[in-house]
Order: C-alpha cells, then structure tokens, then sequence
C-alpha cells in the first residue's frame, strides 16, 4: 500500500476517533455525603434511579453513542460471523440422577437457552423434557435450579427473566410431563430441597414496585411447599427477625430424616443447625453457632455427618460430627493437605474429593473412614466444572475443561475403577495450534503469584501482541482454566490472554483469601498491576497492546487499576463491576460483601475504601485508557448505577483522544457464563462479545 493511502486511513481513523469525544453533558446535582469529616460529592446520585424516565433517556442516549462508535469499526462484522460459527456446535452437561432416571442439560449449537433432557435408560438417548426457549421470544426465560424429589414422580425448576437473580418455582409430572399449577414467587438465593411430596425453599417478602431490581434483600425465610397448594399456604420454617442482613438455605439429608438449615451473613463462613423431622418436634441442634468458618455437609450416615471446612485447616479438611453429641470434638475423616480440598461429594459410598494444585484440578477417591482409594486420572492443565454422582449409582460423572477447548463429558464406573468419554463436542477450533502456560512473577510485596498465559505456539515474544490481562481476585473465588467462545477468536488473530491467581481468590485457600480482602484489597491491585509489568518485561507485549478486563469483583478490579495506573493499559474493560465502594451496601445484596471489603460505615473502612474506590479516583487531566463499561438494566446483583455513575464521571473528566464509553445490554442481567450457558441468551452473548471484542482490537491499534 502506498504511503499517501496508509496517511489517508491513519488520518480517517483518527478523525473517526476525536468524533466519539462529544458526548451528551450529564445533569449534575449538589448532592454531598459527609463521611467522618470528608466532604464526598456524588453528583450523578440521580443515576441511581435506574427506572427512571430520565435515567431510561441518559441510557438511550449513551448507548447510541457506542452503537454508532463500533458500528464503524472495519472488521465487526468479521468477528461476529466468526463467533456464530465457533458458537454452532452441540454440546452437554453432565447428567445427573434423579429417581430412577437420569437427566442432561443440552444445546444443540445456537439455542438461546440449553433444554433439559431425560435419559430414560442409560442405555438409551437423551429426549427432551422441557425447553425454556418456548418461555420467550427473545430467549430471556433462563433454567435455573432443577430438583428431582426421592420418589421419582416430581421435578421442581426454578426460572428467571431478563437476567434478574429473582426467580420463580413451578413442578412438573415426570411421567406425563404435564405442568402442575404451583407458582412460587420472590425466590432468591434458594435451593430446592425434597421431602415426601414437598420441598423446601428460601424466599424474600414480596418488595414495592420501585424497589424489585434495587431495594435492600433483608429478611430471608425459609418455607416449605407441598406439590399442589398455593404459595399463600406454605409453611414459614425458619426466619431470624432480629438478624435481617442474614440469608438461610435448607436442605434435607438423603435419608429424609434431617433437615439442615445453614445461615450466612457475607459470602463467607456460615451457621449451622439440624433439625430431626422423624421426632416432628420443630427442635434445632445447633452444630455451629457463629459464622467465622466455612461448614459445607456433605453427607450423613444416621446420626453421623460428614462436614467439610476450613476451621483449622485454610486448605479445608473432611470432618465427621455426631449431632447427638454436638458439643464433642469433631473427628478428622480427611485431613488437609498441601492442595486446597475445593469440593467434596458422596459418590457410591466414598468420597470424591476435587483439589486445586496451582490453580488446575485433581480428583481423588476415599473410603468411608477416610482411607485413599486412588486418583481419578486427570492429565494437563484443566478445571473440572461439575460433578454428578449419588451414593445409588456406580457412576461418576465429571467434566473438563481447558482455555481452549469445552468441557468433556467423562463417566467413571466405580466398579471398573475407570473413565471413559461419555461426550465429546466437536468444534472448528484448532486446539493444538496453542499452548498454556504457568508462570510465577512477584507482586509489590515480593509475594510469589501464579498466572496463565494462553498463546499461539509459534508466537514470537517481541512486544507487539496484543493481550488481553483478566482477573477477579475475590470472595474465596478461584479462577481456574475455562472455556470462552471471545477469547479463541481472539488468540486466533493473534492475541495473549493472561490470567494470574490474584490474592482474594481461593487458589491457595482461607489465608489466600484474607490476604486480598478489607484493609489489605490493595494487595490484589498490586498483585494484577505487578502481572502486566511482568507481560511488558517478557516482551509477550507493551503498554499500547495491553488490555485489562473483569466482571463483578473483577471489574472493580479493573476501574482500581485503570485509575491508579493508567499508563500500563491501553484498553480497559471493566464488566458490570462495583464501582462506587461507598454505597455498594446500599443495594440489593450488596450488604453481604461487607466481609470481603469492609463498610463506609466505619471510619476504618471509610479511609481504605474512598483510597481505591474507582469512581472517586477519577482526576482530571489524566490520560485514561480507552474505556468500555458494559452492564445490564436488569442488574440486580451489582446495580448498574455502578456503571452509571463511574462513566458519566470519566466522561466528565477525561478530555483525551481514548473513547469511554458504556454499553448497557437491555433486559439482561448479572450473571455470567457457566457450564450450562448463562442468563443471558445466546444471540445476546455473541452480540455484546463482538462489539467487545472489536472495540479492543480496534483500539489496541489492530486491523
């Protein structure tokens, strides 16, 4: 190409850039909170309102901007073209037995929501039950909770819209299939828990109007429902007036005799309590009275539980505990080892215990009394995402994933000692042409941190790739290797994606955790900012080719890096992420992360908060990156005010050539992609990856 062509295109990009710089002037207000003396102005407070006329207008406006922004940007119609074709593939979860049938999450390639299917006999295939794609016509209807009672004849489901974590109840026959006419309304945070010919479930008072998608989630209660009644007839269990910001969940012991009732007050460490249903007395036996440890039951033998926690132990351990004898010492079944013991199942009367070595999994087999049966062979650097088993069944089922390539159905037979692949997917993506790997850098502090690197074999490390940095570094949450349609597309064009095991996280255990969380959250901003020097120092990129990106926790993470230090990045992603440490107690659920990071409600808190807090960290005349927030309206989890507020601030402040923008996906919620797909629909999924996508290829100077 000739010289005055490439002059003539630069010119027109950089034109095409400045262009986006006008944006629509926010309304500010006078509005000042006075925390401990400190005078804080939140001028976008009226943003908080998102069912407002005028916030609906701010949001309308906005995203107009963005569409016409990455509308012009030469190969987006490239990367989705690419992303629809990756995406068109079948594919499964693992089954899971229920009665005397088993049952399979499937999606044949481009369904908005997967469908549930039953495997009448094993040696059968899979056929149909219930399909949420016919519950909308935008595929908004998402399957959540699906709960099988004992005997065989019931299946309870719950359902969401829009994204929103409020769900609904319904029941169905299994032989028939019919629908019976149970809804049960206002469930949140909730299992579906069988007994004879009900269930139990965790529900919230039904809120106002104005409040369903903001209003503070207090009082939680636990009811039981019997198939064919009403909701207005349910029996209230549990409930805890004088604890409001207290969350309970209830589960019935395989053998239907007890019903366990464990209660929360953050994302970590939880009460526990038994209650024996053959006496019928309505007595609870108190296991656990504080909330300092996590105690997760595993399974029972009579009156003997089996309790993995990390009471002692940061990597957990397997403990057994006699509830007739609450007050004596608990006996160790399964020590804790060197690995953190991550998730622990009954499975044809043994224990599978799932560890993390590094960040990747390993599955390993015990007896009842605690004795090593044998390692359940898993090669690589993977992450088992589910696993499906009950103490009935000779099978085992699990699945594995990698950076690049799906899960992998495997089905362990207990009496064979062996696996075999239960389901393959099949996907037009070159796995091979790709390597992981595992590299250890020191943070700030000296602290030694491992991260993922995921790239083309015959990469040449000389600084210019373009690479995507991604973290989360929170809630005891482990980020280990999976599978995402955006990030093949990018590591064919070329790209890096790193992923370090930030402290906050559950990599390494409770003291990983503890070391990320309140006054010591800056370690996990120090730990990400030393990953990207660590990239830029091993010529695997530069400053101009490196983007950061993160959902939830992760994009705090994002807009705390970005704002300290906004000369290592180029592009910034941050995805619906708390960005007002402030008020973030203030919403929803939003009250229960206060063990994580601390409230502004105390003046300790207040100053380490207001420090890192993105939206208050925001200065004028500061070069930012090239910003792009993305949230959903029906955000219920992290309010997207958040989002709201963070942008219009960074809009108002920033005057350089790097656009900030926000794209705000309507009807879509928190939630992001699991196993078994997400809230969000498929068409939905592929739209907001490709505007991503493009908009930090393009500004990472890509063609």
């Amino acid at each position: 190409m000739k010289k005055s062509t490439l002059l003539a295109l630069a010119l027109l990009l950089s034109v095409f850039a400045s262009a986006q710089l006008k944006y629509p002037p926010t309304r500010k207000t006078d509005t000042v909170d006075t925390y401990f003396g400190t005078k804080v102005p939140d001028p976008y407070r009226w943003l908080e309102d998102d069912r407002s006329e005028e916030t609906a207008a701010w949001v309308q406006q906005q995203n107009k901007i963005t569409e016409d922004y990455i509308s012009k940007i030469p190969f987006r119609g490239e990367i989705k073209n690419r992303l629809t074709e990756l995406w068109n593939y079948p594919k499964s979860s693992v089954p899971f037995k229920g009665g005397n049938h088993y049952f399979v999450h499937m999606n044949d390639g481009l369904q908005n929501q997967y469908v549930l299917n039953i495997i009448r006999d094993m040696k059968g295939k899979p056929v149909p039950f219930f399909d949420p794609n016919t519950l909308s016509a935008d595929g908004t209807v998402n399957l959540g909770n699906v709960s099988v009672a004992k005997d065989g004849k019931n299946l309870a489901y719950s359902i969401s819209r829009a994204g929103s974590d409020w769900s609904e109840i319904y029941v169905m026959n299994i032989d028939n299939g019919k629908q019976w006419h149970d809804k049960l309304q206002w469930v949140k945070f909730s299992g579906i828990s069988w007994r004879g010919k009900g269930f139990y479930y965790s529900r919230y008072d039904a809120p106002d109007s104005s409040s369903v998608l903001k209003g503070s989630n207090q009082h939680h209660k636990v009811y039981f429902h019997q198939v064919g009644n009403e909701q207005k007839y349910d029996i209230l269990i549990y409930t805890d007036k004088d604890h409001p910001q207290r969350n309970f969940g209830a589960g019935v012991t395989e053998d239907e005799r007890y019903l366990v009732l464990s209660g929360s007050e953050g994302t970590s460490g939880n009460n526990l309590m038994v209650q024996d249903l053959k006496k019928g007395d309505g007595k609870w036996i108190t296991l656990v009275s504080d909330f300092k440890n996590e105690y997760d039951v595993i399974d029972n033998d009579s009156n003997i539980f089996y309790i993995r926690t990390d009471k002692g132990a940061s990597n957990y351990k397997l403990i057994a505990i006699d509830i007739n004898k609450p007050e004596a010492p608990p006996r160790v079944i399964i020590a804790e080892g060197q690995n953190v013991m991550q998730k622990v199942i009954s499975a044809s009367y043994n224990f599978v215990c799932q560890y993390m070595e590094n960040a990747s999994s390993r599955l390993k087999v015990y007896n009842r009394r605690g004795g090593f049966v044998k390692d359940i062979k898993i090669e690589g650097i993977g992450t088992v995402e589910e696993l499906s088993s009950d103490n009935k069944d000779q099978n085992l089922f699990y699945s594995l994933t990698t950076f690049t390539s799906p899960p992998v159905i495997y089905q362990y037979n207990f009496r064979m000692q062996e696996s075999e692949v239960y389901f393959r997917p099949q996907i037009n993506f070159k796995s091979d042409d790709y390597i992981t790997e595992q590299k250890f850098y020191e943070s700030k502090d000296g602290t030694k941190i491992p991260m993922f690197i995921v790239h083309k074999k015959d990469m040449k490390m000389d600084g210019t790739n373009p690479t995507l940095l991604f973290g989360y570094g929170g809630f005891n949450i482990s980020k280990t290797p999976d599978f995402k349609m955006d990030r093949l597309v990018f590591l064919e064009h070329g790209g890096v994606f790193a992923m370090p095991s930030l402290r906050g996280g559950g990599e390494f255990g409770e003291k990983w955790h503890e070391a990320g969380t309140k006054e010591k959250k800056q370690n996990v901003f120090d730990d990400f900012i030393a990953a990207a020097q660590y990239l830029i120092d091993n010529k695997y990129t530069s400053s101009s080719k490196l983007a950061i990106g993160g959902r939830s926790n992760g994009g705090l993470l994002v807009g705390a890096v970005m704002t300290q230090r906004p000369d290592l990045f180029k592009v910034a992603l941050p995805n619906v992420g708390v960005l007002d440490m402030l008020r973030y107690h203030k919403f929803t659920i939003g009250w229960a992360w206060k063990g994580d990071y601390g409230s502004s409600e105390t003046k300790e808190g207040f100053d380490y908060l207001y420090k890192y807090s993105p939206l208050h960290n925001i200065k004028e005349g500061v070069k930012y990156p090239a910003t792009l927030v993305t949230t959903g309206d029906h955000d219920d989890r992290v309010v997207p005010a958040h989002s709201f507020k963070f942008l219009a601030t960074l809009q108002e402040k920033y005057h350089g050539e790097n656009p900030v923008l926000i794209r705000v996906d309507i009807n879509a919620g928190h939630a992001g992609a699991t196993a078994l797909g997400s809230s969000k629909p498929v068409a939905k999924q592929i739209e907001e990856m490709t505007d991503v996508l493009s908009f930090m290829l393009y500004n990472l100077g890509e063609k």
